[in-house]
């Protein structure tokens, strides 16, 4: 934009902001042949991040009156652990810290999207950096390619319960004979195959809808405040806290809805039909 000598467009503002930092040019929302860095980078960044929260708050914790943070992460485990309790029924020993971690982790990778909108454009102009790096999105879940990613990691997880508590023969015999019985193997097959597409495209197209409907939201009211009257600015001001306090039950209401609906995949492959 830098190089057009003129100040961008609203529409060209937004499609700016909404380009990857990527391997070669993306011209699809969904593109499994290129990699999105910026994504993979803060992805990779609130990961460590979660898990060095998760690690600091277990090695400061006390038997004694625990503190804000300690009350805060408990009262985060509790939860968890409740819901797995209630859902998935079986060995939890490794489920329910998985569930933390996708809990803790989405939740992180969605409040990025908190951070003000030209923060990393500016900051890459200020050092010189803009035709380095043109474009870069911070919010991994705003990115289909992202959410689609961890819900295949939940579909792999999902095989792997299955053939762990029914054994490869089991599963098979699931395939072909749930749900009308064995004679109608065909379509128990077909079914089957749709439910495990359409449940793995739910859940990272649910994630991403919201998080990408929230971003673009943002990036509407920032246009409102470029407007060079009092109403612009008031309106940019007033319709950008709004939507922030609304958007934090977003954020942590999505990453509560992927977490439960990874137990509730999982907890199904514990169950026989």
């Amino acid at each position: 934009m830098a190089s057009t000598g003129h100040a961008p467009t609203a529409s060209e503002y937004i499609v700016h902001h909404l380009g990857h930092f990527s391997t070669h040019h993306q011209d699809k929302i969904v593109d499994f042949s290129i990699i999105n860095m910026d994504t993979l980078f803060w992805s990779v960044t609130m990961g460590v991040l979660g898990c060095f929260v998760m690690w600091l708050a277990a090695r400061k914790a006390t038997s004694g009156v625990p503190g804000r943070f300690q009350a805060f992460v408990e009262m985060v485990v509790e939860m968890v652990e409740d819901q797995s309790k209630s859902i998935v029924h079986g060995d939890r020993r490794f489920i329910a810290p998985l569930a933390l971690t996708v809990f803790v982790w989405v939740a992180l990778m969605n409040s990025l999207d908190f951070l003000p909108v030209d923060m990393f454009s500016s900051l890459f102009a200020l050092l010189g950096l803009e035709n380095v790096i043109p474009y870069h999105r911070v919010v991994p879940t705003a990115d289909l390619n992202g959410t689609l990613g961890m819900a295949l990691g939940v579909l792999a997880v999902v095989i792997y319960y299955n053939l762990k508590i029914k054994g490869v023969g089991g599963w098979l015999h699931e395939w072909l004979a749930a749900p009308f019985g064995i004679y109608m193997a065909p379509f128990n097959v077909l079914l089957n195959a749709i439910e495990y597409v359409a449940r793995t495209v739910s859940l990272g197209m649910r994630l991403f809808g919201n998080m990408y409907a929230g971003e673009l939201l943002f990036l509407l009211i920032a246009l409102l405040g470029s407007m060079a009257t009092a109403f612009g600015f008031i309106g940019h001001v007033i319709a950008g806290s709004m939507w922030a306090i609304f958007h934090i039950l977003i954020v942590f209401l999505q990453a509560f809805i992927f977490m439960m609906l990874t137990l509730v995949y999982i907890g199904q492959a514990h169950e026989a039909h």
